[in-house]
């Protein structure tokens, strides 16, 4: 376990469960979002029928979440009253879960275990999505970026669960 793992998985196997609420799909590179109730999460690629899943295997960013409480935070500082989650281009959307306590933890959603490897920063697309300020509305609220070292099934309702990796 990494000091970094092990500093912030003292507080994060703490923490209750959280929710899957939204599972997006991108077909191709700046092709909109497709909201499904379920996917397969293959291990080191991403999500099946994303275009990341065909990108670099063991890449850091096969799959992205965001909360829906950030989501909120977004909304708030762009003055709309809503954001529908595929504008903000995040595979997965979760409920009542502290995303920056997650940072470096293993957690289980359904059958897959991931990784969260680092925070998925917003980039300029967001100026377009959101329109003028929209990529500094999501400053310190974009999100997370995972790998997927166990694949599964995973579906909206399932919970999210921090777990401790196992020590070598």
């Amino acid at each position: 376990m990494s000091a970094r793992q092990n500093l912030i998985g003292r507080y994060a196997a703490d923490l209750p469960p959280g929710t899957l609420s939204w599972i997006g799909l991108r077909p191709a590179r700046r092709e909109p979002m497709v909201a499904v109730t379920s996917a397969l999460a293959l291990e080191g690629l991403g999500l099946e029928g994303d275009h990341r899943c065909t990108k670099t295997p063991g890449s850091a960013r096969q799959v992205t979440l965001i909360s829906e409480e950030y989501i909120g935070q977004i909304a708030h500082f762009t003055g709309r009253d809503t954001i529908p989650p595929g504008l903000l281009r995040r595979n997965l959307v979760v409920r009542g879960i502290n995303l920056s306590a997650l940072r470096y933890q293993h957690f289980r959603i359904g059958d897959a275990l991931f990784e969260a490897t680092a925070l998925c920063h917003p980039c300029a697309r967001m100026e377009e999505a959101l329109g003028r300020g929209g990529a500094a509305a999501m400053l310190g609220h974009g999100g997370l970026c995972a790998r997927i070292l166990a694949g599964g099934r995973i579906a909206v309702g399932d919970s999210l669960r921090v777990e401790m990796p196992c020590e070598e």
